[in-house]
């Protein structure tokens, strides 16, 4: 009889069978078979009249969870069970964390498999580790998979009971989250600290000296000390009042005084007062976990969290890798061999480390993973001659240049900091700079942090200056004045906020990329370049919760959860009394939830506090169509919108000040509508400034509106620019070769022409105002042929199968969408094409029927 194997991807299916005896037949559960309700329409008719249904936990029955085959999972399961009955033995070789356990328990669940079941596990995709692998079978970890279950009931529990007081006190829709709610409230703790920033401005000079009056010899170097006391920096000032902290300590210099110091200091006598040089060894960074991975990731390509998580996936899948969520340093002796071998070979033995490097720390919280992140197998592929491209070879390179580097010499760094005396009169200045030599490039030669070519980089970690020796004359050729102004700390990063979430222990490596999508996807935090921006929601959100149930948004109160989670997974406490303690008793989530939520009035919880400085006589206000504005003049209560691309930190008092006295003065027109005789205005509303043909009323409930468009100021429009903008979108004509019209107007992604029912994009030089025909014609030759009636749309991508059903990626006129089962789904705004796999869509599917 056969052996039927199921793992939890089609990809890993297919890699993995080429490892197996031939007596094996391999497929795929495409993820979890089973889960808790996702809408009413999942709950068994008999137990829809339960008082616990719609929660899917039996609380009073020791939280038993009400588990459901979804629609988009029952072919699945039929499949597989007609598989079972054809073979014998079942091994389940679901991943090794906790959710692969659990993935495999429900398989047992719900299959009920009647002949000898194994479980298989392994780190690696390679031939060595799955022959390893299939000789020692192992039960399910009931420990892991309890602990599993306790953070998914916990999370329903946290969710489905704070979820509602949100949506009657602030407005539909939103959402809490254990882990979410955490992260959320970390991006508006930053953007506080941004509004109640205070800048302060200093001043330094830079000089710019040589030793011999050559180009050799130049150099410039800074002011430090003025008259034995140390120059006020950026760091010497309190954020809160943007002056200095310790004013006596330091010398705090305006333009004028620099400018006076800069012209005394130029007739001067120069000279070296002090040379120090030492030398320093660094040492390579551990191997990668998940969270680093994810990190610099971010920092080096730009990638999200979810794209690297995607893309490490598909690497692990398809035997490149090893397993991508971990959070243990610790590298097999296998691998170290083969790192060093790669030293050996690429580098040669001078730039081997003389012992095995080792890396066993962990960081908080860690799970059972077994170990780093790193290529797979006895000997590492080469990235050039992997035969990936795109986001694998960019990440499967880093991994492999991350791990080599782990085995290679340290680099030996000289410093040299240099100090110069200006003299002049009874002043006495110091000025410095600092050279830097690599000695011995050591694992630079394989990996630089935050670099993309380690060779290229090597050039510019060094900083050299010219031969000196204490109480040599110098030169000055130049000084300049140059002005500062202290910054407001960062917003977080994707790379960022991750390395806060695993320095508190708030969530788990496996977690972080869903958390940062999820927070994005419900619109509590927007991406303006890289930066995470908090939006009014959140603030509002997170406000209601620090007042009234503040251990939701504790992070070290989450971090206890997730280690009492931990421990579960090794046996040492009990799911059920977990469970209990967090939702039971006078302290637990429930009775909070219902004690506070009388004492939470929504025209309160829709306000929101922002520390900005004189914004005591104004309202913001969360609604139901967006943030708004109130203050009263002269008994009379003024509202404005705030623009939708206004975040909670760009709010001044001018800015509300200007919106609130269009909203009183009401519009002003700018003339009239030659066709009509209408009035046109120029207006503000939720999604920014917009011109409007005539006044609303009972006959024109919805009259004629444009949207300015990006450089636009309502301040400079004028009635020609508006009835431009109103007449979009356009005719330019009639298509030379079709005789069809060819019109030209502003849409979802932008301006566009558009000739039977061909879309293209105008270029940035390009006007939509003023574009012709001519140049309309010859865009549309650029852009893709138009499909004709009925015929299919371009398939971006093949994902695979699912139940026997084709799943695509294809283009549409509003953005790429999945295509399954004669049905479309669109792609969230945390997913892109190139890294969406098979598992990510089907599971986007399952949530869009839901």
């Amino acid at each position: 009889m056969k052996s039927l194997v199921i793992v939890e991807s089609p990809t890993k299916a297919k890699t993995i069978k080429k490892f197996l005896p031939k007596g094996c037949v391999v497929d795929s559960s495409y993820g979890h078979i089973r889960d808790l309700p996702a809408s009413a329409k999942e709950i068994p008719a008999k137990y829809k009249k339960e008082k616990w249904a719609n929660l899917g936990i039996n609380v009073d029955d020791n939280y038993e969870p009400l588990y459901v085959i979804s629609s988009a999972k029952k072919k699945t399961v039929k499949k597989l069970k007609e598989l079972i009955g054809q073979a014998g033995e079942l091994i389940l070789a679901t991943d090794e964390d906790r959710e692969g356990e659990g993935i495999s328990w429900h398989l047992l669940e719900v299959l009920k498999p009647k002949i000898p079941v194994k479980r298989m596990v392994f780190h690696e995709i390679t031939e060595e580790a799955i022959r390893e692998a299939f000789v020692n079978f192992r039960d399910v970890n009931m420990n892991l998979v309890n602990a599993q279950e306790a953070r998914r009931i916990i999370d329903r529990l946290a969710g489905y009971t704070i979820s509602p007081l949100l949506w009657k006190k602030i407005a539909p829709g939103l959402s809490a989250g254990r882990v979410q709610s955490v992260a959320v409230k970390f991006v508006v703790d930053r953007e506080r600290e941004r509004m109640r920033f205070r800048s302060g401005s200093y001043w330094d000079l830079t000089a710019r000296l040589a030793t011999n009056g050559s180009d050799e010899g130049r150099f410039s170097a800074d002011l430090t000390h003025l008259n034995g006391k140390r120059l006020a920096t950026g760091k010497d000032f309190d954020e809160s009042t943007g002056r200095l902290a310790k004013p006596d300590s330091v010398v705090l210099l305006n333009e004028a005084d620099a400018t006076d110091l800069k012209d005394r200091l130029a007739g001067g006598k120069w000279s070296v007062s002090d040379i120090e040089t030492n030398i320093q060894e660094r040492k390579p960074a551990p191997p990668f976990i998940t969270s680093t991975l994810q990190q610099e990731a971010n920092r080096k390509f730009g990638f999200s969290a979810g794209d690297t998580m995607r893309t490490a996936q598909r690497l692990y899948e398809e035997g490149f890798i090893t397993y991508m969520r971990t959070d243990s340093m610790n590298l097999s002796g296998q691998a170290i061999a083969a790192a060093r071998d790669e030293v050996v070979s690429l580098y040669g033995e001078n730039y081997l480390y003389d012992s095995v490097r080792k890396f066993g720390a962990k960081s908080k919280g860690a799970q059972e993973a077994h170990e780093a992140i790193r290529p797979a197998g006895s000997k590492f592929r080469s990235p050039r001659d992997s035969g990936l491209s795109g986001r694998e070879l960019k990440l499967y390179d880093l991994i492999w240049k991350r791990t080599v580097a782990t085995q290679m010499a340290n680099a030996k760094l000289e410093f040299t900091n240099v100090t110069v005396e200006a003299k002049e009169g009874d002043t006495t200045a110091l000025f410095r700079t600092s050279g830097k030599k690599i000695l011995f490039p050591g694992f630079f030669r394989a990996y630089v942090e935050g670099s993309d070519d380690p060779e290229a980089q090597l050039e510019d970690q060094e900083k050299q200056i010219p031969e000196m020796k204490k109480g040599d004359g110098i030169t000055c050729n130049d000084i300049e004045a140059i002005g500062h102004e202290t910054k407001p700390p960062a917003r977080f990063t994707e790379a960022a906020l991750i390395k806060q979430l695993e320095k508190d222990g708030v969530g788990r490596p496996s977690t972080y990329s869903t958390i940062i999508s999820t927070i994005q996807d419900r619109n509590y935090v927007k991406k303006e370049g890289n930066a995470l921006v908090p939006t009014f929601t959140a603030f509002a959100v997170t406000e209601l919760l620090e007042n009234h149930i503040p251990h939701m948004v504790d992070a070290q109160f989450t971090s206890l959860m997730e280690k009492r989670l931990d421990d579960i997974a090794s046996g040492d406490e009990s799911r059920l009394d977990y469970l209990k303690s967090y939702f039971e008793g006078d302290k637990g989530l429930r009775n909070v939830v219902e004690n506070q939520e009388s004492n939470i009035k929504p025209q309160d919880a829709r306000r929101i506090d922002l520390p900005i400085e004189g914004l005591e006589d104004y309202e913001v206000m969360v609604g139901r169509f967006g943030p708004y504005a109130q203050n009263k003049q002269n008994g009379d209560v003024i509202s404005t919108s705030i623009p939708v691309d206004m975040a909670p930190g760009d709010i001044t008092v001018a800015k509300l000040k200007e919106l609130m006295e269009l909203s009183k003065e009401g519009p002003n027109s700018l003339g009239k509508d030659p066709e009509t005789d209408k009035d046109i205005y120029v207006l503000t509303g939720r999604f920014g400034p917009y011109v409007q043909l005539g006044e609303a009323d009972e006959e024109n409930k919805k009259p004629k509106r444009s949207s300015l468009m990006k450089g636009m100021k309502p301040e400079d429009m004028d009635l020609a620019t508006a009835l431009k903008l109103l007449s979009l979108p356009r005719a330019l004509g009639n298509h030379p070769e079709t005789g069809k019209e060819v019109r030209a107007g502003v849409g979802r992604f932008g301006p566009f022409v558009v000739h039977d029912g061909t879309f293209k994009s105008l270029s940035k030089d390009d006007n939509v105002l003023e574009v012709d025909l001519d140049r309309a014609v010859q865009l549309l030759s650029e852009a893709p042929k138009k499909r004709g009636k009925g015929a299919a749309a371009e398939v971006l991508r093949e994902l695979g199968e699912h139940n026997g059903e084709k799943i695509n990626v294809l283009s549409g006129r509003y953005g790429p969408y999945i295509k399954y089962g004669g049905k479309n789904y669109s792609l969230p705004k945390s997913s892109s094409v190139e890294n969406l796999d098979l598992n990510a869509a089907v599971e986007i599917i399952a949530k869009k029927k839901s």
